[in-house]
């Protein structure tokens, strides 16, 4: 029996499924979302981290509408144990330049997928995440850290496959 491929999710490609200022985006989001996590295509996952980013939001229905998504798509949340390793290995994304350290939500979920062993992480943020120069970079510190495990950092896009 094949296991599913793991993917977690950044803040943005949940927050993508209602960006209407975005429409082609937000219709390969949704794709996604419905025709590949509600189905079980992919055993998906997000963290502490993405509701604290979703917490933040101000507009209590936006948020309210973000934090709707987890149950709607069966969304597992990963209550990882440990947190210490993954801060560390975030604070190593930041001084390796991956991430900048204003954006130390990035280095978390790059830290969390990694450590928790994803197949995928999946963002819409290119300029911090979603990129094949930050992926070498990530894969590098990784190396050097011995975490062996291959991450590939992915678009929505990038994960849809009508063939399978």
């Amino acid at each position: 029996m094949k296991l599913k491929p793991s993917i977690y999710l950044d803040t943005s490609t949940i927050n993508f499924l209602f960006a209407e200022d975005a429409p082609e985006k937000m219709e390969i989001t949704i794709d996604l979302f419905d025709n590949f996590i509600k189905k079980g295509i992919y055993a998906t996952f997000i963290s502490n981290f993405v509701i604290q980013e979703i917490l933040q939001t101000k507009d209590k229905k936006k948020q309210n509408q973000l934090l709707s998504v987890i149950d709607k798509y069966y969304i597992q949340i990963l209550k990882p144990q440990n947190l210490l390793e993954i801060e560390e290995l975030a604070s190593m994304y930041v001084q390796g330049g991956v991430v900048p350290a204003k954006k130390i939500f990035d280095a978390l979920h790059i830290s969390v997928a990694v450590t928790q062993r994803m197949d995928y992480l999946v963002s819409w943020n290119y300029k911090h995440l979603a990129n094949v120069n930050r992926e070498k970079k990530v894969m590098l510190i990784n190396t050097e850290n011995n975490y062996l495990h291959p991450i590939r950092i992915l678009t929505p896009l990038e994960l849809i496959d009508y063939e399978n």
